[in-house]
């Protein structure tokens, strides 16, 4: 029995998809095809899947061409399953020509020519061409626009600032729309903010009244009810308002919540998150500008994200306290949580450096993320016995704006919610909205 081999992401199955699977059929008399996982098309940079794994896996077997399916999850795999599987030939597109020569080593080699004119890439792209504009001052919009080219369907339509200080050279060559939000807003149909939070409201409130889904940098503002409002609107509207916490879409950040919550640690008993940075005040000379964000908004929201989502919101209690230089601007705030069976603690600053570290302690064991652990590529599973740690390592494109930019798409193209539930983003705002309520201690 002659075995043959294929691998591929089979993303939105077509035809092209199908004549490949079947002439790889032919070269022998059974078919391994091999999908690729999640977290391994994110290491290659392929970040614009739209099915998930399992829906991939799915199509591929319906297609009644696959004696076996096979799932890809790290580099080198293909020499493991040929010698596992007793593989005799291995085929591909003819676009990978000379790729996979190495592999005659192994089982013959075969490209296949693909069929012309067929192309998920061509797909994707016609589902979800979408204009996005840009709001605010801040360098992170230089990012958005640089890692934006990374995604298919997606262009960059102009940016709403100031006066511009910060926009790098790429941004300067797009309409510069000068505080006039409203021009922006009709040449759009998504935009990104991330001005200070104090604009947030009305600046999200104007882009979901005009129609267009909102990508705004958390917090989305810093009050409840507002936040209520503005999420009334865009149901009301059929638009997705969606946070921008670029640490929720990290592999890494991802595959640590799954460990935790199957039980690699037992049950999750505390949660300790520390995110600070010093460069902002430096830079202005130890005192915050009108645009400066404090630390509670710039950090709070990334701090959190891991309290709630492995906690929840329902804690039995809270104390904030900050230290202030200037009305609402703390350089340093620390948040102690009481649950009904766990605590958790966060610190943030943006005028006192820490070590940004991330630990979750359970009744097993427990998880180090090192700093800066809101963009990780590592982290490890440590317990009593050091012979039992274990260390994971993703890696991280982008510092996850790819991923949150392909996640916002997804979420407008199917019209659901977005990754970041709800809950969490109101808690992350109620916090927001006490610290400015000066419910809290001042040190």
């Amino acid at each position: 029995m002659v075995k043959v081999i294929t691998y591929g992401t089979y993303d939105l199955l077509h035809y092209g998809h199908i004549r490949l699977l079947e002439r790889a059929k032919a070269l022998g008399d059974y078919l391994i095809v091999g999908v690729t996982a999640d977290g391994f098309d994110q290491a290659r940079g392929k970040i614009n899947v739209q099915q998930s794994l399992m829906e991939r896996v799915e199509a591929v077997k319906a297609t009644g061409l696959a004696d076996e399916i096979v799932v890809e999850e790290y580099e080198g795999q293909k020499i493991d399953d040929i010698r596992r599987l007793g593989v005799d030939i291995f085929t591909v597109g003819s676009d990978w020509k000379g790729h996979f020569d190495y592999l005659n080593e192994y089982c013959k080699v075969v490209y296949l020519d693909r069929t012309q004119g067929v192309s998920s890439s061509e797909i994707r792209a016609e589902k979800r061409e979408l204009r996005i504009g840009l709001v605010g001052e801040s360098p992170l919009l230089n990012k958005f626009e640089h890692e934006s080219h990374y995604v298919n369907g997606v262009s960059i339509s102009g940016v709403c600032t100031q006066d511009g200080t910060d926009l790098s050279e790429e941004l300067h060559k797009l309409p510069l729309y000068t505080n006039k939000l409203e021009e922006l807003l009709d040449a759009s149909d998504a935009i990104y903010i991330v001005s200070h939070p104090t604009k947030h409201y009305e600046q999200v409130k104007a882009a979901l009244l005009a129609g267009k889904h909102v990508l705004c940098e958390s917090p989305i503002c810093i009050g409840v009810k507002d936040y209520e409002e503005l999420l009334s609107i865009a149901d009301k509207q059929k638009l997705i308002l969606a946070d921008s916490l670029k640490t929720a879409y990290a592999t890494a950040y991802n595959r640590m919540l799954l460990l935790v919550k199957s039980g690699i640690i037992g049950e999750v008993k505390s949660v300790d998150s520390i995110c600070t940075s010093l460069s902002d005040l430096e830079r202005r000379s130890g005192k915050p500008t009108p645009n400066t964000w404090n630390s509670i908004c710039a950090w709070g929201p990334t701090a959190m994200l891991p309290i709630f989502q492995l906690l929840g919101t329902e804690y039995v209690s809270k104390q904030i306290a900050s230290h202030l230089i200037a009305d609402h601007f703390d350089t340093f705030t620390k948040i102690a949580f009481v649950y009904p069976s766990a605590v958790a603690s966060l610190k943030v600053g943006k005028g006192v450096k820490s070590e940004g570290e991330l630990i979750i302690s359970g009744t097993k064991g427990y998880v180090y993320v090192p700093a800066p652990w809101w963009k990780t590529e590592y982290f490890e599973v440590r317990y009593e016995n050091p012979a039992d740690n274990k260390r994971y390592f993703y890696q991280l494109d982008g510092e996850g704006i790819r991923y949150e930019l392909v996640s916002f798409i997804k979420a407008i193209q199917k019209g659901g919610n977005s990754y970041l539930e709800t809950t969490i983003s109101k808690s992350i705002i109620t916090i927001i909205n006490n610290f400015y309520h000066n419910q809290r201690l001042s040190i």
